[in-house]
């Protein structure tokens, strides 16, 4: 099982921390087993601001996902994290505090 940081933007990290997101969409799934997301909420938060966990991981075909059709165009294969538990850090965190100087393009694998 392994832990993850996700850059999020602002709108949807806040969704999942209110619990009001549910999944979080990808193009391509971390080759491991996720079982926790840190969200990194992208600029102009650029924090680190709680953890999630990972209920599943699921894949299936982007037409399923009519309204991500634009965010899955030419794939063949849509994935995503089916969300679970939340934890928000009462203090975020910048990257540093991971030993991180730069938030990954897609994700980057952290210690537990």
């Amino acid at each position: 099982m392994s832990k993850i940081l996700l850059s999020i933007k602002p709108e949807y990290a806040k969704r999942i921390l209110d619990g009001s997101k549910k999944y979080e969409f990808r193009k391509r799934l971390a080759q491991e087993t996720v079982d926790s997301i840190v969200i990194y909420s992208s600029s102009p938060q650029m924090a680190v601001v709680g953890e999630v966990e990972v209920i599943e991981s699921i894949a299936m075909s982007p037409s399923a996902l009519w309204e991500f059709t634009t965010y899955f165009k030419d794939c063949k294969i849509a994935y995503a994290y089916k969300l679970g538990n939340v934890t928000i850090y009462e203090n975020p965190k910048a990257l540093k505090d991971l030993g991180l100087f730069q938030a990954p393009q897609s994700f980057i694998y952290l210690a537990k």
